[in-house]
């Protein structure tokens, strides 16, 4: 049995993974795969339409907002939210608290001014920045919720005059969100919520239409909630296989209880961490991220054969980002806590010969 800890594509729940193989050879019964049914027929219609609806009642999305799955990743959205919504001579405001930030505030730059109103840079990223004020002519706020590189995450959100804007990509539907309190939410699926390939967007529709520039069909949000996710032909396969992992979600109760799921398991790991001799934590206490778990080894001699004595206990995906070494446990809600058992007992016993 593998045990995989990998930061994304990250692990999908194994009876998804049973349902989709089935839908492959035969979805649904029409004798068609889901690879080649027609993305207008009204069995794959169905299941756009179930998506949406899971989406809605799982982050409880109240009136107002648009649920869009698209394609182009979270990287694509850092162009389209400043395309969408700065005008030609605004302001945006961003926290740079990582790499995918960063390149998110690049992006915008493309499209007017972009002022950080705060970075964690000066530590490699180690924090969420905190004590700063967002200023109110920005059109505007744009933060990261979880930082899957460096393992830190923002448990609280600020309070934004203006609308916010947040990448989810690495925790949507991990835990409860107040989905009022934010303009904009994009995420890429490849973490929590399906397969790599379509991203989820969900958009207050007030904020929309006031930039007064035109924007191409396929990167205007009014265009792509006009055709209902489907302009063009939607990542067919990858928004099956999100319905199904929602429904999932759904039949576990909901994000509540994979919240509690989740943090019991960040829980054990980091008491573990903490507690074993051979290892330490890199981020900052209060920061920590209950879905990607980072930390090193105090002897770096004993990195290679850490990763070796994993190899062979069927631990994958634990090597961290190539940037900044070390070691990342990734615990998406489908990872069982018993896999993370499986990572604590591989450290005990790595202790034990490495006394």
């Amino acid at each position: 049995m593998k045990h995989n800890f990998g930061a994304g594509p990250g692990i999908l729940p194994h009876e998804v993974l049973k349902q989709a193989a089935a839908g492959v050879i035969d979805f649904n019964g029409t004798g068609l795969s889901i690879l080649e049914i027609s993305h207008r027929a009204p069995e794959f219609e169905a299941v756009l339409n179930e998506a949406v609806k899971l989406v809605k009642e799982l982050f409880e999305v109240p009136e107002g907002y648009s649920v869009l799955f698209l394609q182009g990743g979270a990287s694509m959205q850092f162009a389209m939210a400043p395309y969408n919504l700065l005008p030609e001579g605004g302001k945006a405001a961003y926290v740079e608290s990582g790499v995918w930030a960063n390149k998110a505030l690049k992006e915008a730059k493309n499209f007017g001014e972009v002022q950080v109103v705060a970075t964690s840079k000066e530590s490699n990223f180690t924090y969420i920045p905190k004590d700063f004020t967002i200023p109110a002519d920005a059109a505007y706020f744009h933060i990261t919720s979880n930082n899957t590189i460096y393992g830190t995450q923002m448990h609280a959100f600020p309070k934004s005059p203006v609308p916010l804007v947040c990448d989810m990509s690495s925790d949507i539907f991990s835990r409860k969100v107040n989905v009022a309190d934010f303009g904009l939410i994009y995420a890429g699926a490849q973490k929590n919520m399906g397969p790599a390939g379509v991203t989820l967007v969900i958009v207050k529709d007030d904020i929309l239409g006031k930039t007064g520039r035109k924007i191409p069909a396929m990167l205007n949000y009014q265009t792509q909630i006009e055709g209902g996710s489907m302009y063009n032909t939607p990542p067919v396969f990858a928004i099956y296989v999100s319905m199904l992992t929602l429904n999932w979600l759904k039949s576990k109760g909901g994000v509540e209880a994979i919240e509690k799921e989740n943090k019991a398991k960040s829980a054990v790991l980091y008491e573990e961490i903490e507690r074993n001799p051979l290892f330490k934590p890199v981020c900052a206490t209060e920061d920590r991220s209950d879905m990607n778990v980072t930390f090193v080894v105090n002897n770096p001699e004993h990195e290679k054969p850490f990763l070796k004595l994993c190899d062979e206990k069927g631990i994958v995906g634990i090597k961290g980002h190539r940037s900044v070494g070390g070691f990342r446990a990734s615990i998406y809600n489908a990872l069982p806590i018993t896999s993370v058992y499986v990572l604590i007992d591989t450290m005990r016993e790595f202790a034990e010969k490495n006394k």
